[in-house]
């Protein structure tokens, strides 16, 4: 195979089992959008599932109804759609929806009346992110028409929750006064007589390192598959967590060019002697960052090289020099480390990036090879 991505679903199991540890009594809800941050969605799905994670979450609802027509009925929130979006079927299917304005509330009312079924719901207020969310100012208004929707049975308010902006950094102040924006907020909800079963606002870095933002559940996506959600908290080793992605290709071609020959476009590197280039199948169409160009690491038969010149569409090259390199040898563009290779965190280093950015930008002609648990 010209290259894949191994995905070790025993590491997701591992990682979920980790996480709800931390989060002590508060449920876990297993983040799969964006196709399982790059890892799958569905066998993610089914991963964090048979390991525990009470909820499922996702960002769109076409991912929500994705994750029901695989045969997933436990408990799915969604919370990001248009105000065209048609959310009937996700209220017909169960699925719970964000609210975060009085329009939206209206939205999910119509797709509620449409279907003759209450609508189970989560209002967002904003802390602090400045995303989504209802201002403190616009929340009791918010709470208010809610609980009005859910005296005469058309929505189920479910839950209330937030989202924290700067929980990888844990000597920051921002976690500490969302938290506090949070309580205000679920006093208001109190006082409007609504009684949500889940109160939410940690993420993976809250988890692991905010106990006072963890309240009835947690919501964690970079951590279930492995990595750190920042340098700061961690490692993934030191948090107890094992890289679910491996990724691998194969060398299609070695030649050998003569000194001060260009490599790849614009020729930003040129070869200080005879060397031998080697040729790997895989660019930026396939998810490899050209922000990395002359600096991602890679490891080709256990030893180290970093890519030479500029990532093209569907191709980097390697200056091996002497080695003994062949066409079919095995490369490891990233993964665990367990075994030398390069890490997600090493490629988002050399990229300017973060490690949740090289994970799911790997394109779709990477087939994804589930290992290790029922995909």
């Amino acid at each position: 195979m010209r290259a894949a991505a191994e995905i070790n679903l025993a590491a997701i199991g591992s990682n979920v089992l980790r996480l709800k540890a931390a989060a002590g009594d508060s449920e876990l809800l297993a983040v799969v959008k964006a196709d399982g941050y790059g890892h799958g969605m569905v066998p993610s799905a089914r991963a964090a599932r048979a390991a525990g994670a009470q909820y499922l979450g996702v960002a769109l609802p076409e991912e929500a109804i994705a994750v029901r027509e695989s045969g997933d009925g436990g408990p799915l929130m969604a919370w990001l759609y248009a105000p065209e979006d048609d959310l009937a079927e996700c209220v017909e299917r169960r699925v719970e929806l964000s609210v975060a304005s009085l329009d939206q509330l209206q939205q999910v009312v119509a797709a509620a009346v449409k279907v003759g079924q209450r609508a189970p719901i989560h209002l967002k207020v904003d802390t602090g992110l400045g995303r989504s969310g209802a201002m403190p100012d616009q929340w009791p208004s918010l709470v208010d028409a809610a609980r009005g929707r859910q005296d005469r049975g058309v929505v189920e308010i479910v839950g209330v929750w937030s989202h924290l902006a700067a929980a990888d950094e844990p000597e920051s102040g921002t976690t500490r006064r969302q938290i506090e924006q949070f309580h205000a907020a679920l006093d208001a909800v109190a006082e409007a007589g609504v009684e949500p079963r889940l109160r939410h606002l940690a993420n993976s870095a809250g988890t692991l390192v905010h106990p006072d933002a963890r309240f009835d559940m947690v919501r964690c996506g970079i951590a279930v598959y492995g990595l750190s959600p920042g340098p700061a908290v961690g490692t993934s080793a030191s948090l107890g967590l094992i890289p679910a992605m491996r990724v691998t290709a194969r060398v299609a071609l070695v030649k050998r060019v003569p000194g001060g020959h260009g490599v790849s476009y614009g020729h930003r590197y040129r070869t200080r002697r005879s060397t031998q280039l080697a040729l790997i199948p895989v660019g930026y169409a396939d998810g490899v960052p050209r922000s990395g160009s002359g600096r991602i690491p890679l490891s080709i038969q256990g030893v180290r090289y970093s890519v030479s010149g500029t990532v093209a569409m569907d191709q980097i090259v390697v200056d091996v020099g002497d080695a003994k390199v062949r066409a079919g040898d095995d490369v490891q563009l990233f993964g665990p480390g367990s075994h030398g290779e390069p890490t997600a965190d090493e490629w988002a280093t050399a990229c300017g990036t973060i490690n949740y950015e090289i994970v799911t930008r790997l394109g779709p002609r990477l087939p994804r090879r589930h290992l290790g648990g029922a995909a």
